[in-house]
């Protein structure tokens, strides 16, 4: 069973951290650029939501599913609220929800936006390795 906890900043904004193999960390004080550091050279998948957002609620289970496969062990999901985290939100470029950023090593390799499932797991699958 995944579980969720939200990490927070001095400045109130939040970020929920998915992995499957810690499940989950809690920390408080952790900035979004430090998660991506923190990550190493794991694929770190990033869901920019909303919870106003009808298609991000309908693509959210399907995120958090994956979070939990064996296969996924190495690969840390983290949920970014755009209304929470507007600072991160507005740095990486956000302008509609659900926006998915794929980051390895620190760097974006790769971006879509829109609850587009198919396209979700080729890239999970593709980068993750």
């Amino acid at each position: 069973m995944v579980t969720q906890d939200a990490f927070s900043q001095s400045n109130n904004t939040s970020f929920t951290r998915f992995s499957a193999e810690e499940c989950l960390q809690s920390s408080k004080g952790v900035e979004f650029h430090q998660i991506l550091k923190d990550s190493g050279d794991k694929l770190v998948v990033v869901d920019f939501t909303a919870t106003w957002c009808g298609p991000c609620k309908m693509i959210a289970p399907i995120f958090v599913k994956e979070a939990a496969k064996p296969e996924n062990k190495n690969v840390v999901f983290l949920k970014v609220d755009v209304d929470d985290c507007e600072d991160v939100s507005k740095e990486c470029g956000i302008s509609c929800m659900p926006t998915f950023h794929f980051y390895k090593n620190g760097a974006k390799v790769f971006e879509f936006s829109g609850a587009n499932v198919d396209t979700l797991l080729e890239k999970l699958v593709a980068l993750r390795t």
